[in-house]
């Protein structure tokens, strides 16, 4: 469930709004005068949020690319590309 809570909690509650975003590694909805104002969350939350994001706009990409071509690859052929791939860049 969303921590909602009001944005002076934030000046007031700042040592237990940072416990609760670290602990729970969920972010608080901050308002401000009963509208969403701002969300805290901890570090580690926005990057692996971050992370995510890109993750799932390269796919997104990769599944617009697929849809431009006819041409497939076995998981057999994928495996074997990325290990000559990682052959190729440990004995450069």
């Amino acid at each position: 469930m969303n921590s909602i809570r009001p944005v002076s909690d934030l000046r007031n509650n700042f040592a237990e709004i940072s416990r609760q975003v670290h602990e729970t590694k969920k972010p608080v909805f901050l308002t401000k005068n009963g509208f969403g104002d701002m969300v805290v969350m901890s570090m580690e939350a926005y990057v692996n949020m971050q992370f995510d994001s890109e993750v799932y706009h390269q796919l997104q990409e990769a599944e617009k690319q697929a849809a431009l071509t006819n041409t497939r690859y076995s998981s057999k052929d994928v495996l074997k590309a990325m290990k000559d791939a990682i052959r190729e860049t440990t004995h450069v």
